[in-house]
């Protein structure tokens, strides 16, 4: 999907997928409250999940692919682009382009980064290059918003919602098909071998965080 925001003084265009399942900005039946909106992020080099959950449910999911951008100068650059396109969506009035929105993000949860090795897929090196990458999603959301950002653990925010995984299930696994079989917003699509595409599982990730954020900040 190919999106062209346009500025006050300048024209931009990226490549990052962004997917809305569904956007809505109206106040709970019979309350005087709005929506609690919570943005959830799965910070990668590889591909970065985002997610936005309001009073429980999911209103948005997408990911960031940073696998063709070399550097992480290069990445930092491209996923800049992709937090400034999720302001405009979700904290200005996208109606009048003037203003608040109504309904903008109120928190936003980051998954810790990899504090320790685990075998088979993490170095001092990738442990190193991820905290740093996450520093630099961690300030430039912060910039942006003005928010900031609090940190969850996978497992922890898994625990939260209420997924179990045992040994021997690959997490990742256990958290796509979860939200399957939970959540009727999500959608999955498969390659012609069967396997979900590239960045699915970012998305599901970025989902149980935000999910978690929510249930933290209505404890």
């Amino acid at each position: 999907m190919h999106i062209e925001i346009s500025g006050s003084n300048k024209k931009r265009t990226h490549k990052c997928t962004i997917r809305n399942i569904y956007k809505t900005e109206t106040a709970i039946v019979g309350a005087n409250i709005r929506r609690k909106m919570i943005l959830g992020i799965d910070v990668s080099t590889s591909i970065t999940g985002f997610a936005l959950v309001g009073d429980g449910e999911i209103l948005h999911y997408s990911a960031c692919d940073l696998r063709k951008h070399k550097g992480t100068f290069a990445k930092a650059e491209k996923i800049k682009e992709y937090i400034e396109d999720l302001y405009e969506m979700y904290q200005l009035d996208n109606d009048s382009f003037v203003g608040d929105a109504k309904f903008p993000i109120d928190k936003i949860y980051i998954e810790q980064p990899l504090m320790m090795f685990a075998k088979g897929r993490s170095s001092a090196s990738v442990i190193a290059t991820l905290t740093a990458f996450n520093g630099i999603v961690s300030w430039l959301v912060y910039e942006l918003f003005e928010i900031e950002p609090e940190y969850i653990s996978a497992s922890s925010a898994r625990k939260k919602a209420g997924i179990s995984v045992k040994r021997g299930q690959k997490a990742k696994e256990v958290v796509l098909a979860h939200l399957i079989e939970h959540e009727p917003a999500f959608n999955v699509e498969y390659t012609k071998h069967g396997n979900p595409v590239a960045g699915s599982y970012d998305k599901a990730d970025a989902i149980i965080i935000a999910k978690a954020g929510y249930t933290i900040e209505n404890t």
